[in-house]
């Protein structure tokens, strides 16, 4: 049973990085501004290029998110790989964060006085709110598991 459920959450894992690639490939196609442009000048737009520098962070940490349900299906829990993988979980949704934050600033001062910026805000506003609950977790489970292989090691030293 344990394993029929860490192969489910990994496929789950590998469909929100599909179905992400595929919102990333296809998005810039149906942007308003889109309609009257050829396909290089869809996708080397410098805002759909940072998007896409910004999506290696959400794809590393996903990549980490596989890893580490795949050492706790080897029971390989109590390791450092899995605190190594909750510390970059952890600065992959911090590096994020940041790079939302920037894109929604950029977006509020530079953006056409004639297109109302307040959609994407809302937006950034709520994915950079769970960038940051998710680096918090990352960074309380990575403490609670380097607790608990501390205690480990002092237990198997103490005969």
């Amino acid at each position: 049973m344990k394993r029929i459920s860490i192969t489910f959450l990994q496929a789950v894992v590998v469909l929100i990085g599909i179905v992400a690639l595929a919102i990333l490939i296809r998005f810039p196609l149906t942007e308003g501004r889109a309609a009257n442009l050829d396909l290089f000048s869809i996708y080397f737009d410098p805002f759909i290029l940072y998007g896409y520098a910004a999506s290696i962070a959400f794809f590393v940490a996903l990549y980490k998110a596989f890893k580490l349900l795949g050492y706790i299906g080897q029971n390989k829990v109590f390791s450092s790989n899995a605190v190594k993988a909750l510390k970059s979980i952890k600065y992959c949704a911090i590096v994020l964060s940041v790079l939302i934050v920037v894109a929604g600033l950029y977006i509020r001062i530079f953006h056409n006085k004639e297109d109302d910026p307040a959609g994407f805000l809302a937006i950034c506003i709520v994915t950079t709110f769970v960038s940051v609950v998710v680096a918090t977790a990352a960074a309380i489970f990575e403490k609670i598991l380097q607790n608990a292989i501390d205690m480990k090691s002092e237990n198997d030293l103490t005969i």
